[in-house]
């Protein structure tokens, strides 16, 4: 039930206009979204540059429903790009881009076309781009595109979700030399024929498919802020015995920073996702809506800094 009100609040404009001007929500917004424009993203990745850390960025904005859209997200990637390479903030900086903004549900032509064109910008700029992952029946449609993407472009990355079943098997065809996978627990309302709905069976399909990657000849991007699932990547890592510049972490923006220059400070490359742009209040609240259970996490981490 708290979904299906959280999916009607991120339809209504007049929830919408209620949360945009309130105070409390000002300061959550400024924790876990960049900013509304490129130059906001910018200014975060200079400052988490600065103390250590990488950045990827994520420019937000619904899915798109005209080619139209699809191209001016393409363009709006590739201006990053240029910006972030300017700004010196290549390597260091990378971007992530979800398919369905570039027409992936009406034109998969389209969006495979606009991605090669995103993963030329981000070559020209010294720095590279990940694929992000949504809900399961786009799991198949983006991989094929990752695949032939990497026919040019060998150092796309890729995103797998530990709580889908399958995933354990996408590990083992992805854990080649060069490929680069991000691996988070995964957000999406899932049906349970797809996908493991109990927290401690999500966590162990988590840890299975760390240890595929990390006993693969690919480089490894652990994305998750749970404590103990970070020490086991530790563990795994020295178990496997890689090399700390092997592998990394990842986190949001706004969430952990303590724990993320803990883990600069410790040798690890560690990566926080940027979101940035106009459309701030779909993403929180599609993130809700993904799993109700984010609430309480969400206002935990605004209660502390670590």
């Amino acid at each position: 039930m708290l979904r299906s009100v959280i999916l009607a609040a991120s339809r209504s404009p007049r929830v919408e206009r209620l949360i945009s001007t309130a105070p409390v929500s000002r300061d959550v917004v400024r924790r876990f979204v960049a900013g509304t424009q490129l130059d906001d993203a910018l200014g975060v990745g200079r400052g988490l540059v600065a103390e250590g850390l990488r950045l990827t960025l994520d420019r937000l904005g619904e899915d798109t429903q005209t080619p139209e859209q699809a191209e001016a997200t393409r363009d709006a990637y590739v201006q990053a790009l240029g910006r972030l390479a300017d700004a010196g903030l290549t390597p260091a900086g990378e971007v992530s881009v979800k398919l369905s903004s570039l027409g992936q549900r009406f034109d998969e032509k389209l969006a495979y076309q606009s991605a090669r064109a995103i993963c030329a910008a981000a070559v020209r700029a010294g720095t590279t781009v990940t694929l992000d992952m949504e809900d399961h029946a786009t799991t198949d449609s983006t991989l094929d595109v990752l695949i032939r993407l990497r026919s040019d472009f060998p150092d796309t990355g890729a995103v797998l979700q530990a709580y889908l079943r399958r995933t354990e098997s996408d590990c083992r065809e992805l854990a080649g030399p060069r490929s680069r996978v991000r691996l988070c627990k995964g957000a999406y309302r899932e049906p349970e024929s797809v996908a493991y709905g109990i927290r401690h069976d999500i966590d162990k399909a988590y840890v299975r498919c760390l240890n595929i990657l990390m006993s693969g000849e690919g480089y490894p991007m652990v994305a998750t802020h749970d404590p103990r699932l970070i020490a086991i990547a530790e563990d795994r890592a020295k178990w496997f015995d890689r090399a700390v510049d092997t592998f990394e972490f990842q986190m949001l923006f706004g969430v952990r920073p303590g724990e993320q220059l803990r883990l600069a400070d410790a040798g690890y490359t560690t990566r926080v996702y940027v979101p940035y742009g106009t459309q701030w209040y779909g993403y929180l609240m599609r993130r809700l809506a993904e799993r109700p259970a984010n609430v309480a996490f969400f206002a935990r981490a605004l209660a502390s800094r670590d």
